[in-house]
């Protein structure tokens, strides 16, 4: 019977305290990133062209791998789980992504990455788009 008393202590207790403290206590969480921009300082925009459809992926890019210029037409939040990624956006510079790092990638600025170091990268790929749209699109480079 006492046990019953200290749970229903614990349960009549998260009822009492405000909502804000019972989300804190029950979810602690730690924010790693938060922003209505892209690493390039475009707006984020969700595409409406049809059914939203979230897809979730790992990349792993070798050491010495460099990436096709590509663009992504739908969000893509990453979070860098291990290596150093150095990505190039063209005339908007380069910037280096490490372990830890979380991002929300360009849209319509081409881009590359790169793996210049001697351990494997692996990133937490978060796409939000929709049916139809694809989440990478490879860029036409001119032939020589």
């Amino acid at each position: 019977m006492s046990k019953l008393i200290q749970y229903g202590a614990v349960l009549l207790a998260c009822f009492l305290l405000p909502p804000s403290a019972r989300a804190e206590q029950a979810y602690p969480t730690q924010d790693l990133l938060s922003t209505q921009v892209t690493v390039t300082g475009e707006e984020i925009r969700y595409p409406t062209s049809g059914p939203a459809r979230v897809t979730v992926s790992i990349v792993t890019i070798l050491p010495g791998t460099i990436a096709k210029i590509h663009r992504h037409p739908v969000p893509l939040v990453g979070y860098v789980l291990e290596g150093e990624l150095t990505v190039d956006y063209g005339n908007q510079g380069k910037k280096t992504f490490r372990k830890g790092d979380a991002l929300v990638e360009a849209l319509n600025v081409p881009h590359r990455g790169m793996n210049l170091g001697q351990d494997i990268v692996r990133i937490l790929a978060i796409y939000l788009g929709a049916d139809g749209i694809p989440n990478v699109l490879l860029e036409e480079t001119p032939q020589p």
